[in-house]
């Protein structure tokens, strides 16, 4: 396989394929290529008369669609900064993304706008439901430095609200190239795109099909039939889950002939068990399975040759091209083969830090140990990997708390607040236990009465979207208290096998 092109370039470039050749699939038309460059031109040209003012951020609140397939790309190409909101969202969390991020403008669709209260979009920005005359100046291709922000996603840690991860034309570009190189995309490659656009793993979708030159069809998945059926009418080639999604996919029935154009299936968001895999080579059986493990604020790290997947399934694989991935003791030296360290993620694909957020960006962002090659600013990701005597890479565990469900961030502070926020409970714990779908299952622990146990599961539901909700709350009498007073979360954690 030759070597990818590390040229950088601004993201709207991404669209490489042929004039005629279909780029994108929607429930009522299909676009072109041309006609792609043309709505991103036209709708970048409506963002910068509406927003003027360059580098302001422009969020967007919706499913997918013609709008949020294309503003990842007009919004940088009209000089402006994309801050997509995952539309599983409930409407305090979409605020706080809108307060935190300073946005200029939202976009959304009316039945989501229509559940935001007041207070709830800042001062001077302006929103409009999608579905309106999005009509401007066309603008041409992006003349940005590399280096310009293009992009906010937003992602939860361990602790607070979702911090937003700032990604540059570069790291978006030379990502798209990466994954295209690697998975071995073409112009006749067809992406069910089934991810929602507000995770990277999700915008990979679009940009790393489109700089194949391939096409890409956009699904809101509500169930695995959706799935099945759309494989089958579209001739689709690549797929990418997560765990729990694949479970769903290979307990279904699929038609006659689903299956049989897909080339590539693709996973991050979690490990595969050596049973799903099983379950997904008898699904698709001549489709090549990529393991991936990822980073949103450094794109993406590591893959596994799928000709390694059988005899290495535990394995995180190697990094992929344009990143360098380091196994680095506490005193910042390599570790050395089947030595646990931390897994230090270097090079281009490194985002540019926390929007606003120096304190963390600090604590996350460091420069690079001194054997890298790139130098600079590293990702110190906090997950502890072992490099075997091969070169692969293997999970051994995570640092902090931070819950990864269904290929979900989640961060144990906020459940716990919305608990604590009902005031039926006086203390919260939410705990990550391993499940063998989701990676791991959010539980919940609390002080209170149990026959507040329907209330509270109401007041959550409303507050909180499905993936952050509990599995299970465990009503205690009394939390276990450390030797500071604070509240035993290894206690806990030893308890529910955490």
């Amino acid at each position: 396989m030759s070597e990818p092109d590390p040229t950088p370039r601004p993201i709207d470039h991404v669209l490489r394929g042929a004039p005629a050749d279909a780029a994108l699939v929607l429930k009522d038309r299909v676009l072109t290529f041309a006609e792609l460059e043309a709505g991103v031109a036209t709708l970048a040209g409506w963002l910068r008369y509406q927003v003027p003012e360059p580098g302001a951020r422009v969020a967007s609140w919706a499913a997918k669609g013609w709008l949020t397939s294309l503003l990842p790309l007009a919004a940088p190409r009209a000089g402006l900064v994309h801050v997509p909101i995952n539309p599983l969202l409930k409407r305090a969390q979409a605020a706080h993304i809108l307060a935190d991020s300073g946005a200029s403008m939202l976009l959304g669709t009316p039945a989501r706008l229509a559940t935001l209260e007041a207070g709830d979009v800042p001062d001077g920005c302006a929103v409009h439901e999608e579905g309106g005359a999005f009509e401007g100046e066309s603008l041409g291709p992006s003349q940005a430095a590399p280096d310009a922000l293009a992009a906010i996603l937003y992602t939860s840690g361990s602790t607070g609200l979702p911090k937003g991860v700032m990604l540059s034309h570069v790291n978006l570009w030379l990502g798209a190239v990466s994954v295209a190189h690697y998975l071995e995309m073409a112009a006749d490659d067809v992406t069910l795109a089934v991810l929602p656009f507000a995770f990277d793993y999700g915008q990979s979708q679009l940009f790393s099909t489109w700089y194949a030159g391939g096409r890409v069809t956009p699904l809101d998945y509500l169930l695995p039939r959706d799935a099945t059926k759309a494989c089958a009418r579209h001739g689709v080639t690549t797929l990418a889950a997560v765990p729990p999604l694949w479970w769903q996919l290979v307990e279904t029935d699929w038609p006659a002939g689903a299956t049989r154009s897909m080339r590539r299936l693709t996973n991050s968001g979690g490990a595969l068990s050596a049973e799903l895999v099983k379950r997904l080579r008898a699904t698709f059986p001549a489709a090549k399975l990529f393991p991936m493990y990822g980073l949103t604020e450094a794109f993406r790290s590591t893959y596994l040759d799928p000709a390694l997947v059988d005899g290495h399934p535990t394995s995180m694989g190697r990094a992929i091209p344009f990143a360098e991935v380091l196994v680095v003791r506490e005193d910042g030296t390599l570790a050395d083969p089947d030595e646990e360290g931390e897994l230090v993620h270097c090079g281009p694909l490194v985002g540019q830090g926390y929007w606003r957020d120096p304190e963390r960006t600090a604590e996350r962002f460091r420069p690079a140990p001194s054997v890298s090659r790139y130098g600079g600013a590293a990702v110190w990701s906090g997950d502890r990997v072992k490099r075997d005597a091969d070169g692969l890479l293997h999970f051994v565990a995570r640092r902090d708390a931070m819950i990864k469900s269904a290929g979900n961030r989640i961060s144990p502070q906020e459940v716990e607040e919305a608990a604590l926020a009902s005031g039926l409970v006086s203390e919260a714990v939410a705990l990550g236990v391993p499940d063998e779908r989701l990676g791991q299952a959010v539980e919940l622990i609390v002080r209170g009465s149990d026959q507040h146990d329907q209330s509270l599961r109401t007041i959550m539901n409303k507050a909180l979207p499905g993936f952050m909700q509990p599995r299970r709350i465990h009503w205690r009498e009394a939390l276990p208290l450390g030797p500071n007073g604070k509240i035993d979360r290894e206690a806990l954690k030893r308890e529910l096998g955490a």
